[in-house]
């Protein structure tokens, strides 16, 4: 990667989109949303969104719900830091996993939650999550209510980082997903823009607590 210092060279601030600042202040109001859900507590969680050429994300190991627009990085197409809050911050370690997704799968906006919901449907299903029948299913593009919905599960690694690779390959190996699942850990989800990004996330966390739920009271998700 690139140094910091030679990024900021080669783009100036004059050089990213008007709604730059628009950008910004959307992903610290999505962190803030996604915090009271549960889903980036604790530090954990975050989301990167695309504005033209750049790549806007929320930075690593800091309280997700107190961001302000200063504290966001910005990356091009490529995943190089144009852009960088200083002051201690540290680009997030999801970077390389949410790049696959923008590269594979063309995404906008790509999200990363530690809900539990999620964390618990990776213990209660080995290499996939698999549900049907479900109305919420619909919400989630190119499902049907009465289609079988899957989404891949992975194993978690030590550092966030390492997961890249396996990451990657389950996107390519599963072009029907909008998400993928991590093992005790939680899920990555993206989509065309923010909003459907926004719009998969809240689904397929509906459908992993009905599958917890279901299976808890005996109910053949079958």
């Amino acid at each position: 990667m690139k140094s910091i210092l030679n990024a900021q060279k080669e783009k100036s601030p004059s050089s990213l989109s008007p709604t730059s600042q628009k950008t910004r202040e959307l992903v610290c109001e999505l962190c803030r949303n996604f915090y009271q859900l549960g889903w980036a507590s604790g530090t954990g969680g975050g989301i990167s969104i695309k504005d033209g050429n750049h790549i806007y994300m929320a930075p690593s190991g800091v309280q997700k719900e107190r961001l302000t627009p200063e504290d966001i990085f910005v990356l091009d197409a490529e995943g190089e830091v144009v852009q960088e809050p200083g002051h201690g911050l540290k680009l997030s370690q999801c970077a390389p996993l949410f790049m696959h997704a923008f590269k594979i799968r063309n995404a906008g906006a790509v999200l990363h939650s530690h809900s539990v919901n999620a964390t618990t449907a990776t213990m209660l299903f080995d290499k996939a999550f698999r549900i049907k029948n479900m109305e919420m299913q619909k919400g989630v593009e190119g499902y049907g209510a009465f289609d079988t919905l899957e989404v891949p599960i992975i194993e978690n690694t030590a550092y966030e980082c390492e997961l890249a690779d396996s990451l990657g390959e389950a996107i390519k190996n599963n072009p029907k997903s909008h998400a993928i699942l991590v093992r005790r850990h939680g899920v990555y989800v993206w989509g065309k823009d923010w909003k459907q990004a926004k719009t998969h996330a809240e689904c397929y966390d509906y459908l992993f607590e009905a599958a917890g739920r279901m299976k808890q009271l005996g109910i053949n998700l079958d």
